[in-house]
């Protein structure tokens, strides 16, 4: 009964594991989808220059192809777990603890491959106006799409402040795009009656910031330290169920009669006394 009571408990944990596993990687893939998003659009306004390189060095490992492919394969991982504690399988618990380990060393391999402080100053943050010329250019709409949209999301302005855009640029007055109510002209009508309408915060700052690292991607690591932790704990757990179920020969079947059938020869022995 000890050894049953055993194996119950372990196949409850592994099935709450597995439950984990796929929580959680599809966490991870949601959230590297939204990193991405963002980062696309900060490399846009970083290309050719230092802060490029630090936010591709900072955000490499959060949207690499290897870390999707291994959240994917981790899912498919899972469900090959829950089968095979389901069913006591010694063949799919085995495959599904080999699967678990090489995981879990490409995941290390990638974290140790990966690691690496971004080397980028506040300084760094002039060269973003040399992407500012060709705002507005015909050729480069999809730059111009990219300040727009960076400018009205993190509710800034210019580089280091709004007047960036004519110093840099041959507009009169900066862009729609930095009016805290935007409507057509408004930032016309913000540069010669009130500035107040207009982002005060450069948009320089905002890149640093995510550059040196977001809410998002702190949760990323958290997501892939866990994962990490909990792997371990199911490698253990399905070494101790494989021994479990490799000596003790079967597998608890649940509502099970207890009661051994009488003897029919004692029965009639019983009855001729």
């Amino acid at each position: 009964m000890a050894r049953q009571d055993a194996v119950k408990c372990l196949r409850c944990l592994l099935y709450a594991l597995n439950l984990l596993f796929w929580l959680m990687s599809a966490c991870v893939l949601g959230v590297a989808a939204w990193i991405r998003d963002s980062l696309n659009t900060v490399l846009t306004l970083t290309a050719h220059t230092r802060l490029e390189e630090a936010a591709v060095v900072t955000y490499s490992a959060a949207v690499h192809p290897v870390v999707i492919a291994i959240c994917c394969f981790l899912i498919i991982v899972a469900m090959v777990g829950y089968c095979g504690a389901h069913k006591c399988n010694l063949l799919l618990l085995s495959w599904y603890f080999c699967c678990l380990l090489v995981i879990f060393c490409v995941e290390l391999a990638c974290a140790v491959w990966t690691y690496d402080e971004p080397a980028v100053q506040r300084s760094d943050m002039i060269s973003l106006k040399s992407r500012m010329p060709n705002y507005g250019l015909q050729r480069y709409q999809w730059l111009t799409h990219t300040w727009n949209s960076f400018q009205t999301e993190y509710k800034c302005c210019g580089v280091i402040y709004f007047t960036d855009w004519l110093e840099m640029t041959e507009l009169e007055w900066p862009p729609d795009s930095c009016c805290s109510n935007q409507y057509p002209g408004c930032a016309r009508y913000a540069h010669y009656h009130d500035l107040s309408d207009l982002h005060q915060e450069g948009c320089g700052p905002k890149i640093y910031s995510f550059i040196r690292g977001t809410k998002q991607l702190q949760a990323l690591r958290f997501l892939g330290v866990s994962i990490g932790v909990a792997q371990i704990l199911a490698m253990a757990l399905t070494l101790m169920l494989l021994w479990a179920l490799y000596y003790g020969h079967k597998c608890p079947v649940p509502n099970a009669v207890m009661d051994a059938p009488k003897d029919p020869s004692a029965t009639s022995v019983t009855g001729s006394t």
